[in-house]
């Protein structure tokens, strides 16, 4: 089962669909597949969320399990009534070429993907339906937009300045807009930074910064410090450096939060040596988020340490989870934990927002290293990645729609 981990899931989810019928009142108290949600008279059953719960476990996704599975799934309802109204279908090959590319991820055949899930108790179905879902709606997303979509040559050189010595050693004043997007509050939160997104100028996404984030940058407008663009997480990098100063980007997803981003400022001067990174950092576990004194607790732990051995000190006599030590390359590091390093020098911390809990984070070390054989992308396969991108901002700002016009009801 070890080797189902390394894989990253993908926003996608079951969709196995059923009508409501006149004894779902009854059957809802005795049957596991009876629906339990329904969405737009769609049904979810308390078996498929069970199913998901159990996938999401061995995929290693952390949060609230229950609350993260009924929300994927009311999303998957939603995906393949969409799919539906738009007239895509899906072939059983290209279903079977999904799950084998997916489990491929895991250096798996399909077959031996399925025998692993079924070691967690996870039916051949659910994983089934996962993939299917997930389909249907990029080729949803893909008949609606990709026309729209133009990249030129300008935004392909601009984007291929992350991946070049100049890009990398490049220095940007940016500032930033964190919307905390809380289960059920998603599609609020996503409204809200696509109004951030439409901010020209720094006055007025400053304004913004003040009004709606939730990082310890907003009292100044959102404002952060030069930082050198090798030091943000690569997804990142391409985003800031396809803006013009005084652009908001799109709205960028991460956990449990949505982020808005302005260019204020660029300094292309730089002369470090281009390489990739690793960082060492420190998570400490404060607590739940949102307790009145979280903010003291933070303040009184930074006061207590100068450097990340410090912390095992004020972790001494508490669960080992509440201390987690990593190191990573920067582009496995999660999105709200790697934009956070990359405004940091060694030993700084950050307070940040993780789920349910208040989490202080701390740069240990920042390693410059190549990885052996590594090549630049070509033009094409920047051109598709940056495709790939606009085409995701879509599929979010379609799926923030969709979850605010639906009917969703608890039988």
């Amino acid at each position: 089962m070890k080797r189902i981990l390394p894989i990253l899931a993908m926003v996608c989810g079951s969709v196995l669909m059923q009508e409501p019928g006149h004894g779902a009142a009854h059957a809802q108290s005795t049957s596991p597949f009876a629906p339990v949600i329904m969405v737009n008279d769609l049904g979810i059953t308390a078996f498929e969320i069970e199913q998901r719960m159990k996938f999401m476990a061995l995929l290693r996704q952390s949060g609230d399990l229950r609350a993260e599975a009924e929300k994927a799934l009311i999303e998957d309802r939603l995906r393949e009534s969409a799919a539906r109204q738009a007239g895509i279908t899906l072939s059983q090959e290209g279903l079977e070429q999904g799950m084998a590319e997916f489990a491929s991820r895991g250096k798996m055949t399909t077959e031996q993907f399925v025998q692993e899930l079924g070691k967690g108790g996870v039916e051949a179905q659910t994983f089934r339906d996962f993939v299917r879902a997930g389909l249907l709606w990029r080729e949803t997303i893909r008949a609606k937009y990709a026309n729209r979509i133009r990249i030129t040559a300008t935004d392909i050189d601009r984007a291929m300045l992350v991946e070049s010595a100049r890009g990398q050693t490049t220095r940007v004043l940016i500032s930033e807009i964190i919307i905390p997007a809380p289960p059920g509050q998603e599609a609020e939160a996503m409204a809200a930074a696509r109004r951030a997104s439409t901010a020209s100028g720094d006055a007025s996404f400053s304004a913004l910064a003040r009004e709606l984030s939730a990082t310890e940058s907003a009292p100044r407008g959102g404002h952060l410090d030069w930082m050198e663009i090798s030091n943000m997480p690569p997804a990142l990098r391409s985003v800031i450096l396809g803006l013009k100063p005084g652009q908001a980007s799109a709205p960028m997803e991460i956990p449990n939060a949505v982020a808005v981003f302005m260019l204020r400022s660029i300094d292309e001067g730089g002369k470090a040596p281009a390489s990739a990174q690793t960082l060492e950092y420190a998570r400490f576990v404060v607590g739940p988020a949102g307790i009145a004194d979280s903010a003291r607790q933070v303040a009184e732990i930074e006061a207590r340490i100068d450097r990340c051995d410090d912390l095992y000190g004020v972790a001494k006599g508490l669960p080992e989870d509440r201390l987690i030590r990593e190191t990573q390359p920067q582009g496995a590091i999660p999105q709200d934990i790697a934009i956070a390093l990359a405004s940091m020098d060694i030993n700084e911390t950050r307070a940040l927002q993780r789920g349910a809990n208040t989490e202080l984070v701390m740069l240990c070390k920042r390693e410059k290293t190549v990885a052996e054989g590594e090549t630049a992308p070509s033009r094409e396969e920047i051109g598709q990645r940056l495709s790939n991108e606009r085409l995701n901002a879509y599929s979010e700002s379609d799926m923030a729609d969709l979850l605010a016009g639906a009917v969703i009801v608890r039988p």
